[in-house]
């Protein structure tokens, strides 16, 4: 910790003051630059929400698009259109940033009502060192790739945590952690979305010439494709068997997001505290890195709270549309952030990088639905 002991200095009296005179009131314009602030945010929320309505829509109409997917791309086609773009890089942005990055964080939170630690541990542990297995070498696999490929900043760790554990949503918690530039974020999630939406239109083709029956087939899905509404657009297919056991392989993935943004959090603080020897600033950053972020702490919290039972079934649907749209808004946030043409400049490695890794996640758990049974 670093402390430093203050200079004591003579107290001293304003000019015309009394001795006795009271501290003075917090400065009046304390409340109105709060309310600056929320209003400088509710231009690009009220955008965001627009956004995730149309996106809802669209899935009404269309229910092979999951909602996510389609406020991905609706977003990143306002960020380039002419009319709209202006906009969502004027008054629009702070509140677009705000969805991006701290809906995202409650979004997660929420998320882990979704999962009991009964219907994980109902899998059988024969389906959990598959699902573990899968996504490690999916991370792994990916980042290994990215930087062999050359791609910048942190668009491998990001795109290896989307394609691995849950697409957008953990690209935006290990984003948190790490601190990602904006137009990494945002790429990896326009990679790893459209990717998982060419999962949706591939996977059911391939469903009996690879030999799987129903309920092999939703594994694969759980195991393989990257969002839970891309998961569940692809295992619906098949039917309700195909369904339910491809929602709860892909909860057991998303369990393996805490530990993974742990594990993230550790390296960045420790690689930080290593560069503490250039200066104090280095140091006092990595000591400012918690291993566990608090809107992770919340995920497990929400876990074990939903483990416990005593949530009526009422609560968990209005949790799980509130989910749907925090992500969603958020999803919007981070699609407004994609600038195709210097996404274009990097595309072919970037798409490459997605191709491979999606094929990779994809045999991988095929071989392990294979050896699962």
């Amino acid at each position: 910790m670093n402390l430093r002991t203050p200079t004591r200095t003579p107290a001293t009296a304003p000019r015309g003051a009394t001795p006795d005179a009271r501290p003075a009131a917090p400065p009046a314009g304390a409340g109105a630059g709060r309310r600056q602030a929320a209003a400088a945010v509710l231009p690009g929320l009220l955008v965001a929400a627009a956004g995730a309505a149309l996106a809802t829509a669209l899935h009404l109409l269309l229910p092979v698009v999951p909602v996510p997917t389609g406020a991905v791309v609706l977003g990143i086609a306002a960020a380039n259109l002419p009319g709209l773009r202006t906009v969502l890089r004027g008054g629009a942005r702070p509140g677009l940033t705000f969805a991006g990055k701290r809906l995202m964080r409650v979004g997660i939170v929420v998320l882990g009502l979704q999962l009991g630690l009964d219907d994980v541990l109902g899998l059988g542990w024969a389906t959990a060192g598959m699902v573990v297995c899968v996504v490690a070498a999916t991370f792994w696999g990916t980042v290994w790739l990215g930087r062999r490929m050359g791609l910048r900043g942190d668009q491998p760790l990001l795109i290896a945590t989307g394609y691995s554990i849950c697409g957008a949503s953990a690209i935006g918690a290990v984003s948190q952690v790490t601190g990602s530039d904006e137009e990494d974020v945002a790429a990896s999630v326009a990679l790893v979305t459209l990717c998982g939406t060419l999962a949706i239109g591939v996977l059911p083709l391939l469903h009996h010439p690879l030999g799987l029956d129903d309920v092999q087939f939703g594994r694969w899905a759980g195991a393989g494709v990257h969002d839970v509404g891309q998961v569940v657009a692809t295992a619906q297919t098949a039917g309700p068997a195909a369904l339910g056991e491809a929602v709860l392989v892909k909860l057991m993935r998303v369990a393996l997001l805490a530990p993974l943004v742990a594990a993230v959090a550790y390296s960045v603080r420790r690689r930080r505290a290593i560069s503490g020897a250039a200066g104090p600033d280095a140091a006092a950053s990595a000591r400012r890195t918690p291993l566990l972020p608090l809107f992770v702490v919340g995920f497990l919290v929400m876990i074990a709270v939903r483990s416990t039972g005593v949530l009526p079934a009422g609560v968990l649907d209005g949790a799980q549309q509130l989910q749907q749209l925090l992500l969603a808004m958020a999803m919007v946030g981070l699609g407004s952030m994609v600038h195709l043409p210097a996404l274009a400049r990097t595309g072919p490695r970037v798409a490459a990088v997605g191709l491979i890794s999606w094929t990779l996640i994809a045999t991988v758990s095929y071989a392990g639905v294979l050896l699962t049974g």
